[in-house]
């Protein structure tokens, strides 16, 4: 186990928990902002392509699974945090590798911010609109965005990887 060898891996681990943690307060500190301006379902617009809007999503990614019967908070909380304490454990073995572990730590940040969530109000806050000529993108947050950057960094990761060992 890396955390029982020697204190490198605190080193390795701290930066990228600081990194996970500065997302969740930024995510919380928005959704607070957003619910305190706002009331359920309004919606005020930023620029002809973007919306601050107060809506909450039950499900997970594009509300799926949002109209269950509400089994689905228990399930995606549990993901969550399984996924949470995965991550922690690949950053304490890999956290010198900066790109992997900087794509890591946003997943992280983002994955407990949307934990906080639904452990504190039972569903996630959304509060970004983008829409262009009556098309809307799916309501989103700091979390979720933190989220798919983290995954694409892993793309990008995998890629210069491969790309290395060619």
């Amino acid at each position: 186990m890396p955390w029982r060898s020697n204190k490198s891996w605190w080193r390795r681990l701290a930066p990228w928990l600081a990194l996970a943690a500065l997302v969740v307060a930024v995510d919380q500190a928005t959704k607070f902002a957003i619910e305190a301006a706002f009331d359920f379902g309004d919606r005020r617009p930023v620029t002809s392509f973007f919306n601050l809007v107060l809506t909450y999503n039950k499900g997970a990614a594009f509300s799926f699974l949002a109209s269950a019967s509400g089994w689905q908070r228990t399930f995606f909380t549990a993901v969550g945090i399984g996924a949470s304490v995965f991550i922690v454990y690949l950053l304490a073995r890999h956290g010198s590798q900066k790109l992997f572990s900087l794509a890591l730590a946003l997943i992280l940040g983002g994955a407990l911010g949307n934990v906080i969530d639904r452990l504190l109000h039972g569903h996630v806050i959304d509060f970004l609109d983008f829409h262009w000529r009556g098309w809307h993108w799916p309501a989103f947050n700091v979390a979720d965005s933190a989220i798919v950057s983290g995954a694409l960094l892993l793309i990008v990761d995998e890629l210069r990887r491969v790309g290395r060992s060619r």
